[in-house]
């Protein structure tokens, strides 16, 4: 299966997760290389939308940071996700610019979302997410959009997780998430969808 499935997978092993960086900070190596394989692909697509083909050298730097400053963190599975990706975020950001590439800023729109309709953008879109084309779609999204689609999308994180690492409302976050999978079922092909969906993209309802 593709990035498309990335997030419920990612979402069902935080159980998993939590024991295995709880387990980890008591200096269990194992346990260390366990967290990393269920976070790591998920990281790694996100930063393949920031960095493109440097996303292998920016996610062993963030790896690095997170070994480190492993017995800080607290919280559970979906928080080390969130918290793994801000770490992950700020090297993307720095490794830009060393590049002396600024990242693209959009002002998000603050027009109301669509009424929610009987497809789901997300669902259609993740079937296609899967591939090196997609992710290139999404570094050319506006700035807001990507990051929001790559930690919901890719990462897997929640509305109010992926708004923390953005430093951003919830709300704000949802709005640029769907915009940015709206205009990639454009340009996949994709018809006749409206809404972000809840299950992947949504809060809990």
């Amino acid at each position: 299966m593709g990035q498309g499935g990335e997030p419920r997978r990612a979402q069902a092993y935080d159980g998993e997760l939590g024991a295995a960086v709880a387990r980890a900070q008591g200096g269990d190596e194992a346990a260390f290389a366990t967290a990393y394989r269920i976070v790591q692909p998920g990281l790694l697509g996100y930063l393949r939308g920031i960095v493109g083909d440097d996303a292998e050298d920016v996610a062993s730097d963030a790896w690095l940071e997170i070994a480190r400053d492993l017995g800080r963190f607290q919280g559970d599975g979906a928080g080390f996700r969130g918290w793994t990706a801000t770490i992950a975020r700020h090297r993307a950001l720095d490794h830009l610019r060393r590049m002396r590439v600024r990242p693209r800023s959009a002002a998000l729109e603050q027009d109301v979302l669509d009424l929610p309709g009987p497809r789901s953008t997300h669902d259609e879109v993740l079937e296609s997410l899967s591939t090196e084309r997609a992710l290139a779609l999404v570094r050319g999204l506006p700035r807001d959009q990507a990051e929001a689609v790559l930690l919901r999308v890719v990462v897997g994180l929640d509305g109010p997780s992926a708004a923390r690492v953005l430093g951003k409302r919830p709300g704000a976050v949802r709005t640029a998430a769907h915009r940015g999978l709206k205009r990639l079922a454009r340009q996949l092909g994709v018809e006749g969808v409206t809404d972000d969906g809840p299950r992947t993209l949504g809060e809990s309802k």
